[in-house]
């Protein structure tokens, strides 16, 4: 596992936190809908970000570090195209104002950093002290992949959420929004509004996912500070990337076989790792290839077809 200084980790984090503060204290400070235009400079900005930390990387630590860093940072991002979909989905069943979305989206993702850095020291800790914990992290990527192609999707189901149901239980919900707030004082006692259940299952769902995307990139590296800025750099910029491609999710037909195909991928390529191990740039060949294969095929077959948001409806 790779030294890295605590000074490095603490610069990060900082950085982290400022561009956070600058996002919610400065561009963000009055609640507005984040227009395609905003949208697609703040993607523009996450990404220029993650490339030129990437090039640090490559300068300071070497070429092999620098492969890491993208490969993972590739692989976060494409299985972060699933938050988005359901994320469109939660707006639509719940009728979020545009408005509050990106509120929504701002505390969901910073939960999410933390649920991220938790995930990843626990499964950095595990591989040093079981080094065949990667075996059953390289089967599960692929019993996971297998399982995304062929199981039908079911579609969204919130009311079905166990933690949607304990909080309705423990916490009384009004029946409509009370602007950007999650919670209100009313009748002498605390509710939360929807907006507060929306940002449940924001969390809840990047746990899920989480459950995947972490184990797949410690196919790439065990170095956990490559694993944790790769994956931090892709959620900084999932908020942007979902006001940018909200609207056109159903052109990507087949980026869930794509997706799939790169859990299978690397699945395989830990469950092999002292048989062989896969050189980092051609990790980064596949995975791009498979990709760009997904997505070059969906918009081949969707061409001329018009993107449809997810049609709001009122929660039950």
């Amino acid at each position: 596992m790779q030294d890295t200084s605590l000074w490095l980790w603490a610069g990060f984090n900082l950085f982290v936190l400022a561009m956070l503060a600058l996002d919610l204290g400065v561009f963000h400070r009055k609640a507005h809908a984040v227009t395609l235009k905003e949208a697609t400079a703040w993607s523009a900005v996450w990404v220029a970000l993650a490339l030129i930390f990437n090039a640090g990387l490559w300068y300071f630590r070497g070429p092999d570090a620098g492969v890491q860093f993208l490969t993972g940072y590739l692989i976060e991002k494409s299985l972060s195209v699933d938050n988005i979909f359901v994320f469109a989905l939660l707006f639509g069943y719940f009728a979020v104002p545009a408005i509050q979305q990106h509120r929504v989206l701002f505390w969901g993702i910073l939960g999410a950093l933390v649920m991220r850095a938790v995930f990843i020291l626990a499964g950095a800790a595990l591989l040093e002290a079981f080094h065949w914990i990667i075996y059953v992290f390289g089967a599960f990527l692929i019993i996971t992949g297998l399982k995304m192609a062929l199981v039908r999707d079911t579609g969204l189901q919130p009311e079905k959420n166990p933690v949607l149901r304990l909080v309705r239980r423990l916490i009384p919900v009004t029946s409509d929004y009370r602007e950007g707030h999650f919670f209100v004082r009313e009748q002498g006692r605390w509710w939360a509004t929807p907006l507060f259940l929306v940002l449940v299952l924001v969390e809840t769902t990047d746990l899920v996912f989480a459950v995947d995307s972490i184990p797949a990139i410690f196919a790439v590296t065990s170095d956990p500070f490559i694993v944790y800025t790769s994956n931090i750099f892709a959620i900084l910029g999932l908020r942007s990337l979902y006001f940018l491609l909200a609207g056109v999710m159903q052109k990507f037909i087949y980026l869930k076989l794509g997706l799939s195909a790169i859990l299978v991928f690397v699945g395989v390529k830990m469950t092999i790792t002292d048989l062989y191990k896969i050189p980092s740039f051609v990790s980064l060949l596949v995975i791009a290839t498979l990709l760009a294969v997904a997505i070059g095929a969906s918009l081949w077959k969707t061409r001329g077809q018009e993107g449809t948001a997810v049609a709001p409806v009122e929660a039950p």
